[in-house]
Formats: structure tokens, sequence, C-alpha cells
């Protein structure tokens, strides 16, 4: 199962009801945590999300409402007593600067933290799971992630047990992809049927972006922010945001199953206008709140 839990979901400045951008994804004992706004580690005490079990931070560029979460988090893990590696993610170019941010408290984190620049493409590996990056639009080098299980298959007894496979050759087909049979040769994807790996997009901040359609193509989730609502279009294209509407846009042409919002931004006490005019476009979307959790 894949749980996402939201942590934050303001933009820019906290509100009574919304902490800073952070959102937990957890799989198979894997947690990974896509920006650590200030504030997350209570957050993920509040939500339930077990700090111990964070493998890895993504952090989609170098604002402080999406960061500055990170040094506190980092201590407490510290004294809590972890022992196990830390992997941090951050833009190409600002690893000095994470770097820095962190080694102001370094005595007492007494584990190894990795920090690594970011470029698109696959960043990270777990067990059974790769997080890619990809490019977005805003004004500084700004990247969304992807969390992409990995495909599993079956096999079509009907079409194996025609080619000739029985007992172990099963499992030695599926190690080799290509094995012998009576004289012929048979090749593993010519006797199962693949099942696609669930995914989860993340897109914050950002303008609208023909990359993010692209990696949410046929998405589970697709996570994108919504500072604005549409009346407020201008402020969206100066500031580098996006609105509900144009995030709805993006769903519909990626045919993602789910479309959350969040990072919404202060001005707002009802979001009721921004999940009117996103559902206008893409019915299958709701704004998240803090404390949101969605498992697929």
């Amino acid at each position: 199962m894949i749980r996402v839990t939201f942590l934050g979901t303001s933009g820019s400045t906290p509100t009574k009801e919304r902490n800073l951008p952070a959102v937990a994804l957890e799989y198979e004992g894997d947690t990974l945590l896509f920006d650590c706004g200030e504030g997350t580690q209570r957050q993920m005490m509040r939500y339930g999300v077990n700090m111990s079990k964070v493998r890895a931070i993504f952090v989609s560029h170098m604002h402080g409402d999406h960061f500055f979460g990170i040094a506190g988090f980092l201590r407490s893990l510290g004294l809590n007593g972890r022992k196990e590696d830390l992997d941090i993610f951050v833009p190409e170019g600002y690893e000095k600067a994470m770097s820095r941010f962190i080694g102001v408290d370094v005595r007492l984190i007494g584990y190894k933290v990795n920090v690594h620049g970011v470029k698109a493409g696959v960043v990270y590996k777990g067990e059974g799971y790769t997080v890619s990056a990809f490019r977005l639009l805003h004004t500084v080098p700004t990247y969304g992630y992807i969390f992409k299980e990995d495909d599993s298959f079956n096999f079509v007894l009907e079409k194996a047990k025609k080619l000739g496979l029985k007992g172990t050759m099963f499992g030695q087909l599926a190690k080799n992809g290509r094995m012998t049979i009576n004289g012929k040769s048979v090749r593993l994807a010519n006797v199962i049927r693949v099942k696609p790996g669930r995914k989860v997009v993340y897109a914050t901040d950002t303008r609208p972006a023909a990359a993010t359609a692209r990696a949410s193509k046929g998405a589970d989730i697709l996570i994108h922010e919504a500072t604005y609502d549409h009346s407020l279009k201008v402020n969206a294209v100066k500031n580098m945001h996006s609105t509900a509407y144009e995030a709805a846009r993006i769903a519909k042409k990626a045919e993602v199953k789910k479309l959350v919002l969040f990072h919404v931004s202060a001005r707002y006490q009802s979001t009721d206008t921004l999940l009117k005019e996103a559902r206008k476009v893409f019915n299958g979307t709701s704004i998240a709140e803090d404390g949101t959790r969605i498992s697929i």
C-alpha cells in the first residue's frame, strides 16, 4: 500500500489551519518526505507519520517555506538515536547551501547526511520503487518528483503451458528473461501480463508546465499547487505559481486518476472557489487539508 499524508498545505506563510509545505509518502516500511517546511516534525507526530522511517527528503526548491523544517527534523532524529544514513535532494548547485544550513547544529547529528544535487531523471532507488525529478517553472531552479512503483507481472498460464513451461522453469524464465524449451527460444515477454506500478507525482511551486503533464501521464495521484483562484491569474504569472483552474487542465491533459490541490495562499479562509473552478475542468479534484491522508 502507498499512503500519502499532507503535513502542510499552505503557500509561503502558515495559517492557523495550514502548516508550510510537506508531504509524506509511505511505502513498504519506507517514508519519503517531499519538502519540509517549518514545523514539519511536529506535524508528523500529530498525524501519525513515523519520523524514524524517513529514508530521504526531496526538496523542490530552495525557498525557505519548503526547507526550513529540515534543521530541526535532523536534530530530533539525532537526539532520538538515529544511526542510518539520510539522503537529502536539492536542485543542483544548492548542495553547499543545504550543507551549511544543516551544519549549524551538526554536533547533535550522529549519523551521516548525504546531500545530492538534482537534475532531471532518476534520483533515488528504493526497494521496489524509484523517484525521478523533472524541471518546473518557478523563480528559482525547481523540480517536481515522480514516485513510481516497479512494474510487476503475472504469467499467462495458457500461453506458458502451450510453450512447455512447467515447474521450476517459471522461476528460471523470470530470472533470465529468456530460455530454450524443446529447442525453441522462449522470451519472458511472450508469456506474461505486465501490471504497471502505481505512480504519485508532486509538483510545486510552478507555472503550468508541459513537463508536469508528461511526468503525470496516467498517474494515480497528481499533487499540484493551487496558490490562486483564476481571477488572480495575473498574480500567478507574476509570481510563477498556478491557479486551481490551470492545475486542473494539467490533470485533464495527463489523464490522471486523481488531482489533489495544495499550497493554497493564506488569503483563502475557504477553498470553495478553488475547488469549484478546478472541478469544472477535472471532476476528480480534491483540496488537501493538513492531515489529509490518501491510500492507494
